[in-house]
């Protein structure tokens, strides 16, 4: 599999999402990743972010966790940006990877992720954790629904608080950073994604763990185009 994961995938927050996917992408195979995020480790992150210790603590995340990916799997190529992924910039470092890993927590990220991967046409993984449950979901540009069909526009500041509220707990995180994670190798070796057009929700707050997927229409008139897409066999991308 290995001289078929040669794809370059961006992942944007090395937190809870972005930790458990890199950790993941770099056990099957996938030789360049970059890392983007522009905070320091916290010695909060140690309890959830295992990649972290204690000495990591005030370092950029992107210089640790590079690190440690580096001494376990020699040969990963890594690129490290310690900026944060905005409006302005998204399109450019979306543009330049084959696929982007959502690792982030704040909501309006995530749709400067979706708008960004729509305009380049590259695919992206979704995901998000609030307290026990957490959700999947993979948007091929045009012909899949992405997160605008699901929701128009970002949550408002207070939702975005309540949400912080709620807090994250870190092996489910660590559920949805290796679903992302599988749905990017899958996209990379040039199978069809699973999620891609439906979302995965992980519940794991009852005694039994529950994983259920559904499926998720395109939006009539949304900019990413799959609604006029619908109806196609889906998906099996190729990398360029």
């Amino acid at each position: 599999m290995e001289s078929k994961l040669n794809g370059r995938v961006l992942i944007v927050g090395v937190g809870g999402l972005g930790v458990p996917a890199a950790w993941a992408l770099a056990r099957a195979g996938v030789r360049r990743l970059t890392l983007m995020d522009p905070d320091p480790v916290e010695l909060s992150n140690l309890a959830r972010q295992v990649i972290y210790r204690t000495a990591d603590v005030g370092r950029p995340k992107v210089e640790a966790a590079a690190d440690r990916l580096a001494a376990e799997f020699p040969g990963l190529e890594i690129d490290r940006l310690a900026v944060e992924l905005d409006a302005a910039n998204a399109s450019g470092f979306i543009g330049a990877h084959d696929f982007t890993i959502d690792g982030t927590d704040n909501p309006r990220t995530k749709f400067s992720i979706n708008d960004a991967a729509i305009g380049a046409m590259r695919p992206f993984g979704y995901g998000g954790v609030i307290g026990m449950t957490g959700q999947a979901m993979t948007v091929i540009p045009g012909r899949s629904a992405c997160l605008r069909c699901l929701f128009e526009e970002p949550p408002g500041e207070a939702e975005i608080a309540s949400c912080r509220e709620a807090g994250i707990i870190g092996p489910v995180a660590g559920v949805i950073g290796e679903v992302q994670a599988a749905e990017a190798i899958r996209v990379l070796a040039g199978a069809a994604p699973r999620l891609a057009g439906r979302i995965l929700t992980y519940d794991a707050s009852a005694a039994a763990a529950r994983m259920r997927i559904a499926d998720v229409a395109a939006r009539r008139g949304c900019a990413c185009g799959a609604w006029s897409a619908a109806g196609r066999e889906a998906l099996p991308i190729r990398n360029q």
